[in-house]
């Protein structure tokens, strides 16, 4: 069965069935008109006759009627472009919110009926007006919203120029600065009167400039120093100062770390983050988390140094490669292990210290232990004490370019010791591998 078949006879139907409700709505008034029976039933005929007419005529005329508009209606919207489609539905909406808003004052005018046609007569006409409008200046309202937007990023282009300028400036004026500084330094050490005659009231001038340019309170701090835990344990005793600052692609390289497929890798990025936790919730010293970034540099410790020049703080850090660089442009480093050597205890020659022996050292007799602070030293004699915790006498220290050297004895032999040549153990609290250092006699076997 077609389409035109199926409107044919949906079309008389409808006719039809409305003539019908028509004469059934005056069949009343009829009624009161021909009394008689048979002017009542002539005009029931006449009814029928009337509408099957009519269902004839819609039965004809309906494919005209409805589907010639709609074979139309659709070729249009084919040949149209899709943004005169979108721009016909834009001015549509906007025609009809028009109507609606017109439509209360309308509905008020009660003279000639017009309350009730001229809100939809309003309706068709703001929807038509809207999607003509939209359609004929389609291309109006493109350039202008382009315009617009291009306006917009111009203005942002501009602002991030001059932010750029701006920094590239104050870089510019903090390198002069310190050329001219060194200068002067230079000048005075050449004259030889450096360290005595300086001018103070250029130092002081020189002192204010750098405290003004410095972000006060502020430490950058880096992945290896969050990883290597001790941070929190410094932060609680108070020598570290003002805000720990953690950059956003450092809490991301942490990250990283902890979802690394090497379980070593993964550990330690761990390790990292409950550091960090720790240094936010049990500390005393407040902790940033910042979303500066360097821009125009992708590893982090270029983004570490050139932060610290912009903002004038230190790096707290464990990398001695980030501190090299660091201190070749001018920024200050703050060296967990540095401080951990510097804070080491400091051992005479004549004191007394428990140690446990835990293994042999290379020379004969020899065992070795370590400090508290993971430094090792090679007792001699000590073998025989291996296991246990013996009072060691230390003998001599010395300080060398590897670390500190220690050489110890059991104290329960030191009578002994001291008039003979022994040979005694070396220790480097660098965690090094043993050195032989003799007294200047062949190693002596203990006695059992």
């Amino acid at each position: 069965m077609s389409g035109r078949l199926i409107a044919r006879i949906v079309g008389f139907i409808t006719v039809v069935a409305v003539v019908a409700a028509i004469a059934r709505d005056n069949a009343q008034a009829i009624q009161r008109q021909f009394t008689p029976l048979e002017n009542q039933a002539v005009y029931v005929w006449a009814a029928v006759g009337v509408a099957l007419l009519c269902g004839v005529i819609a039965f004809i005329i309906t494919p005209i009627a409805i589907i010639l508009p709609y074979s139309w209606v659709r070729d249009q919207i084919r040949r149209a472009n899709v943004s005169d489609v979108i721009a016909a539905v834009v001015g549509l909406i906007v025609g009809l919110v028009i109507a609606a808003l017109l439509t209360l004052p309308l509905s008020q005018l009660r003279f000639l009926g017009l309350d009730q046609w001229l809100p939809a007569t309003a309706a068709l006409v703001c929807g038509f007006l809207g999607v003509t409008v939209a359609v004929l200046l389609r291309q109006d309202f493109v350039h202008l919203a382009t315009a617009s937007l291009a306006a917009r990023a111009a203005r942002a282009a501009t602002r991030r120029e001059e932010r750029e300028a701006r920094l590239d400036r104050e870089d510019r004026e903090d390198r002069e600065a310190r050329e001219d500084h060194d200068d002067r330094e230079d000048h005075e050490d050449r004259s030889g009167q450096s360290g005595r005659f300086r001018d103070r009231r250029a130092k002081d001038k020189d002192k204010e400039k750098d405290k003004g340019q410095r972000q006060p309170d502020r430490v950058l701090v880096d992945t290896s120093a969050i990883i290597d835990g001790r941070i929190a344990d410094i932060s609680q005793t108070g020598f570290v100062s003002g805000t720990l600052v953690v950059p956003r692609f450092v809490l991301e390289e942490l990250q990283h770390i902890a979802d690394s497929s090497d379980s070593l890798r993964r550990n330690r990025g761990r390790r990292g983050l409950e550091i960090l936790n720790r240094l936010q919730k049990e500390t005393n010293v407040p902790v940033e988390i910042s979303d500066a970034d360097a821009e125009g540099t992708h590893e982090v410790d270029a983004k570490l140094v050139k932060l610290a020049r912009q903002w004038h703080c230190p790096i707290i850090t464990n990398d001695f490669n980030l501190n090299r660089v660091a201190a070749l442009q001018g920024v200050k480093v703050l060296n967990i292990n540095e401080l951990a050597h510097a804070v080491k205890p400091i051992l005479l020659p004549g004191e007394e210290l428990a140690v446990k022996i835990i293994q042999d050292g290379k020379e004969l007799g020899q065992g070795v232990g370590y400090l508290d602070d993971g430094t090792m030293i090679v007792v001699e004699g000590g073998k025989q004490y291996i296991g246990a915790n013996v009072d060691v006498m230390v003998t001599r220290v010395l300080q060398t370019v590897a670390g500190r050297m220690i050489f110890g004895q059991p104290k329960v032999s030191a009578p002994a010791a001291s008039g003979g040549n022994g040979t005694n153990g070396a220790a480097t609290s660098n965690g090094g591998s043993s050195e032989r250092a003799s007294a200047g006699a062949p190693a002596r076997v203990p006695h059992r």
